[in-house]
């Protein structure tokens, strides 16, 4: 924020002559300084909470990304029913934000695990924050939530979803958040006083661990506990492709979380209009906002092309699946240290998220895991690898731009083990807390007979079972009713055989006696 003005009439009253109206006339003048300071920073706080604003805006644009991306990675017998979870994580996700996560998120005063004030907004906004960091932190928290239904989509009940997505966004997820984002919290790098986790704190800009990781290991443990779809492993254990119905959706889904990136990496930084004390005027936080969108750019293209060419050699095809993927893990990477690390930097990140996402995915087949969008793999292990990533690579003058001189910073470029201690134990901490508070969750809904549709149900698939109809008109040219009306219709086709099918010979005559 810009520097206030002040004047005062003392002062300026000997600047003036000896005449009775210097004290006049410096009162005059200093009431217009005052006049004009309080325009400039009205201006400041109009200018940072409209980019916080436009930033909200488009990490929430990233719901509609969420919801192309899961409706064309399941099957089409399934697509209303991963549309509407998407629907709902947003909605019960807004309520039970509102009335417990933001508070326990950032009700300050508090301790440092939890946060004790400003339930259902009481009290706010406050000088501390206006509604535009209320409306950007739930952005952040249906995010998380929005990655842990792709893990269990195809076979969850629907009561399931409301359950888990108000429990995730309404406390698991805030704690996390509280840790590391608030001023308060044990983990943070704000934390007022000197009693920062290893003289830094963790240092996760945007939210690999505080969003990715929680939504990710959530999602982990979600589909652990259901156990895989109906025909996901043959009975030998071997992997069987149960592949989604539209790779337009995917690719368009991809692109509007691209989008949507641009909002969720350079809005963390919450204002815009901070001037970096450099001594340079076109420098200043406006310029680090620039270099975090590029960051992010960078490490997302990395990551698409290394698993393009990655696959290519793995499988012998050019998958855009399985590119739009790796672009999203390299994204997920990046989250943590976009602020704080140089553009090769993020290139580097990017290439080693692609391996990591495949070396996970590879995993996963192992185990007989099945994870219908590789949520779990791609934001769990790329956002682990992008909190490992920051305490590795972090730029010291970055750093002290964005979190204050002094303090420990990445390893390869200097500073020392702190910073990498710090986001190792974030690690651990976060893994532990989501898998002590949603594994069991997971696991009393089963026992309860609340997580998972009965087979009949999955086979025949969830939109005709549990929402009334199917996505789309589809009917299977098999079936030879002619008796539906004509309409668009999407219908099975079948791969052409090598050899046509013999058609029978007609009957030979008789030879006549």
């Amino acid at each position: 924020m810009a520097n206030s003005l002040s004047c005062s009439a003392s002062e300026l009253a000997p600047l003036f002559s000896t005449s009775t109206n210097a004290t006049t006339a410096a009162n005059y003048l200093c009431s217009q300084f005052d006049s004009i300071s309080k325009k400039l920073s009205d201006a400041t706080y109009a200018v940072d909470n409209t980019y916080l604003l436009f930033s909200a805006y488009l990490v929430f644009a990233m719901q509609l990304g969420f919801a192309m991306l899961c409706a064309g990675s399941v099957r089409a017998k399934n697509t209303t029913n991963i549309m509407l979870t998407n629907v709902l994580d947003a909605a019960a996700g807004g309520l039970s934000y509102y009335l417990f996560g933001f508070a326990f998120a950032f009700g300050s005063p508090s301790n440092g695990f939890i946060g004790r004030h400003l339930f259902g907004l009481r009290d706010y906004p406050s000088p501390s924050g206006d509604y535009s960091f209320f409306l950007y932190q739930w952005a952040f928290a249906i995010a998380a939530a929005g990655i842990t239904s792709g893990s269990i989509a195809e076979r969850t009940q629907f009561v399931a979803y409301l359950i888990y997505s108000s429990f995730l966004t309404g406390f698991v997820y805030p704690i996390v958040s509280h840790w590391i984002w608030s001023s308060d919290g044990w983990a943070s790098p704000t934390r007022t006083g000197n009693d920062l986790l290893f003289g830094s704190g963790a240092i996760d800009f945007a939210g690999s661990g505080v969003v990715h990781m929680v939504g990710g290991i959530a999602g982990f443990w979600g589909a652990i506990i259901e156990g895989p779809r109906i025909g996901r492993f043959d009975r030998s254990g071997r992997s069987v492709a149960l592949r989604g119905h539209s790779a337009s959706l995917v690719v368009l889904g991809s692109f509007l979380l691209w989008f949507g990136w641009y909002g969720f990496n350079p809005g963390s930084f919450l204002t815009i209009s901070k001037s970096y004390s450099s001594g340079e005027g076109y420098y200043g936080q406006w310029s680090a906002v620039g270099r975090t969108a590029v960051t992010t750019t960078l490490a997302g293209c990395t990551a698409a092309l290394t698993t393009l060419f990655g696959k290519r050699l793995l499988v012998g095809h050019w998958n855009v699946i399985d590119v739009c993927n790796g672009l999203l893990g390299g994204f997920a990477a990046i989250t943590s240290g976009c602020s704080v690390v140089e553009p090769w930097a993020a290139i580097l990140c990017g290439f080693v998220a692609a391996w990591v996402l495949i070396g996970f995915n590879k995993l996963a087949m192992m185990f007989k895991y099945d994870d219908p969008l590789e949520a779990a793999q791609l934001h769990g292990g790329c956002g682990a690898w992008g909190v490992l990533f920051t305490g590795l690579f972090a730029k010291e003058a970055y750093v002290n731009q964005v979190y204050g001189g002094g303090r420990p910073y990445g390893l390869v470029m200097g500073g020392g083990g702190k910073l990498l201690g710090a986001q190792i134990v974030e690690i651990l901490v976060v893994s532990g807390w989501v898998t002590a508070t949603m594994a069991p969750l997971f696991y009393g809904l089963k026992k309860m007979k609340l997580l998972r549709i009965s087979s009949d149900d999955e086979m025949a698939g969830m939109d005709l079972t549990r929402h009334g109809g199917f996505a789309y008109a589809y009917h299977d040219e098999q079936d030879g009713d002619s008796t539906k009306p004509s309409m668009f219709m999407m219908g099975k086709i079948e791969p052409a055989t090598s050899t046509p099918t013999p058609h029978p010979s007609p009957p030979q005559p008789q030879p006549q006696v």
